[in-house]
């Protein structure tokens, strides 16, 4: 099977449409391969950090973005990230890095220095591929895109239960501000914004749950001709 004949379900949205959730569960129903391009950005953010490159220093951080040390390890409940060895899963998920991973990703150098390695992920059985512009940008060619969407409101309550959990303590109020500015800035940016691509579907989870929009995704696979049928 040659590259291009890899099947790729290419997930685009904004922060806290359930993205990272859904594609991990695809992937392991189906079987496929995953990328959470955001965690790369992310992890290019807290990398940087730790090692006192500046937000605003867009060359280093390309070489930053070059050099990650990065491993992704499947696991039942969760996907664990470990950067330079060390376990990043929580700390990647946190506002702050969050923040700075959406400027990050704005930054022309940064974007093409992950570039092709996202493109490296596209492997035999197919690839779930997760971000903000891997219909439009980095997966053009993508025979299913997905628009996944879900209102501002229902997202700040997502990320605050999800930061719960993680232990983490996060006012509503500030949460919701943070996404409607980070939603803001995503689809201005002059470098790859924040939109659905042309032949993309979109989708609103709202009112969905998990396992609905899993069996939806894996229904458009099935009648677009990417699985064996039922």
């Amino acid at each position: 099977m040659s590259g291009s004949e890899i099947p790729v379900l290419a997930i685009d949205g904004p922060g806290g449409a359930g993205k990272g959730t859904i594609s991990r569960l695809v992937a392991e129903r189906l079987g496929w391969h995953l990328l959470d391009s955001g965690a790369l950005y992310r992890l290019t953010a807290l990398a940087a950090s730790r090692h006192g490159v500046a937000l605003d220093d867009e060359a280093a951080l390309a070489e930053v973005a070059r050099h990650l040390d990065v491993v992704f390890v499947a696991e039942a409940e969760a996907t664990r990230v470990l950067l330079e060895g060390d376990d990043a899963t929580t700390t990647i998920r946190t506002e702050q890095v969050g923040d700075a991973a959406s400027r990050v990703a704005a930054l022309p150098a940064v974007r093409e220095a992950l570039l092709s390695r996202q493109r490296d992920f596209r492997k035999p059985p197919g690839l779930v591929a997760d971000g903000r512009d891997m219909g439009t940008v980095v997966f053009t060619a993508a025979p299913l895109k997905i628009f996944l969407t879900a209102s501002a409101e229902e997202r700040a309550h997502r990320r605050q239960r999800q930061l719960r959990e993680a232990g983490v303590d996060a006012s509503l109020s500030s949460l919701l501000k943070e996404i409607q500015a980070r939603d803001a800035r995503d689809m201005q940016r002059s470098v790859a914004p924040l939109k659905p691509a042309d032949d993309a579907i979109t989708l609103d989870t709202t009112r969905l749950t998990i396992p609905e929009v899993v069996d939806r995704l894996t229904e458009l696979l099935t009648q677009r001709g990417l699985l064996p049928d039922a």
